[in-house]
């Protein structure tokens, strides 16, 4: 008779739970307060939970959570827990309550090996991504099956909603490649998805010539492709696109891109510079006094008293290439992005000064230890280096400088003679 009375409870929980009455749904829980954890064990189907959350029954939804919070974690018979069915249908508001009592759920694979973040992206629930991403970033880094990441997901689904709201949370991410070694914008162009192709070579820091594993770049996809009857204009748009892109990427994505890719490379050589400035601190070259004869004593430099002068500029460039080496490894691993030119050529200037002071310092401990009658002649092969280098350096900085100045003044409407103007009516003539 009990257990009759239990099952009769269950189901009127359950009708609650889809009718979206609040008021009986606290009422059968406030007459049996473990009604919701009988159901949980017993029942292998979707929970009230999951129910609830479907049919967008937001005062249900508290209640339970407010009663059985661990039933955030469980799964129906596809695996798929309440979150997922929150991301699914957009609900923003469920999503962030069940977040604030299960937030591990954004890692939460259902049968198909799709966590939240991929299920809302593939649905173009645009809140619901922002708010999932927000509450753990590195779930959208997961990848489906043939190493497929969540942007590839958009565009297969075209979401280019949830697209650009992945792009911006996740950055560089948007260059990863597939197992196939397809980027999202060589998916783009063979589904022929002209707005996100635009977006993606306007937006992003993908090159247009990137090869899969098959050698394909984009543009060899795309006449390969199996044209319909009336595609010929879009066929025509995604060639336009692709060889604007490539125009604009011949004179300025190149640098950014190999910063991109050289990342690891660059702090290779920042910490060998860091290391190498360290040792020449400690241990400059003549070496140090071994014993406390004044006027000198021991651990210090001989440098110091033999060559006073030449010590000063040592100690000063060997202290340059030390401090911008660091601050390169600070900015590498700060995870600054490239694709903004600020950055870009803040590391690039850094990178000279760092290189320029290391042939300092090697020029400064040369002339120490090389002997007094081949002095005078190295000292001014050293010097006529130096200064060559130098003012290579100076004339790329000041240009480079004077471009980001003329670009922040046209975009401020200052109107000037460039060189892109004078550039320009030289072809019109």
């Amino acid at each position: 008779m009990e257990e009759t009375l239990i099952k009769s409870d269950e189901k009127k929980l359950y009708d609650a739970a889809i009718e979206g009455n609040a008021s009986l749904f606290q009422k059968l829980l406030q007459k049996n307060p473990f009604l919701l954890n009988k159901i949980s064990f017993s029942s292998t189907h979707k929970s009230p939970l999951h129910i609830a959350t479907y049919q967008r029954n937001l005062s249900i939804v508290q209640q339970i959570m407010d009663k059985s919070p661990e039933l955030a974690e469980e799964l129906d018979s596809q695996k798929s827990s309440p979150l997922h069915i929150a991301a699914a249908k957009g609900y923003v508001e469920i999503a962030s309550i069940l977040l604030a009592e299960a937030p591990k759920m954004c890692w939460s694979r259902d049968c198909r090996g799709m966590n939240p973040v991929h299920v809302a992206a593939m649905n173009g629930r645009v809140d619901v991504v922002e708010r999932l991403v927000e509450e753990d970033g590195f779930a959208a880094m997961e990848r489906l099956d043939r190493g497929e990441t969540v942007l590839h997901l958009c565009v297969k689904h075209r979401q280019l909603g949830a697209l650009k709201a992945l792009v911006e949370k996740l950055g560089e991410f948007v260059c990863e490649e597939d197992d196939a070694g397809d980027t999202v914008l060589h998916l783009a162009v063979r589904f022929r998805q002209v707005e996100t192709i635009q977006y993606l070579v306007e937006n992003t820091i993908i090159h247009k010539k990137s090869k899969n594993l098959k050698g394909q770049t984009p543009l060899k996809i795309l006449k390969q492709s199996i044209t319909q009857p009336g595609s010929e204009e879009t066929t025509q748009k995604i060639k336009e696109i692709l060889k604007i892109r490539s125009t604009n990427q011949s004179s300025q994505s190149p640098p950014v891109e190999w910063l991109t890719k050289k990342r690891d490379s660059i702090m290779v050589v920042a910490i060998l510079i860091a290391t190498m400035a360290f040792q020449a601190a400690v241990s400059p070259a003549g070496g140090v006094w071994q014993d406390d004869t004044p006027p000198h004593r021991a651990g210090e430099a001989v440098m110091a008293y033999n060559n006073p002068e030449t010590y000063k500029n040592f100690i000063r460039s060997n202290t340059v290439a030390f401090v911008t080496s660091l601050s390169t490894i600070l900015l590498l691993i700060s995870g600054l992005p490239f694709k903004y030119r600020f950055f870009m050529w803040a590391l690039m200037a850094i990178m000279w000064v760092s290189v320029t002071a290391v042939g300092v310092t090697y020029a400064a401990s040369i002339m120490v230890v090389t002997p007094g009658f081949d002095r005078k002649s190295l000292s001014q092969v050293i010097k006529t280096g130096i200064s060559v280098w130098s003012g290579v350096m100076v004339v790329l900085l000041a240009g480079n400088i004077l471009r980001l100045l003329l670009r922040w003044l046209r975009r401020v409407g200052v109107g000037f003679w460039t060189s892109e103007r004078c550039f320009r009516k030289s072809g019109e003539v």
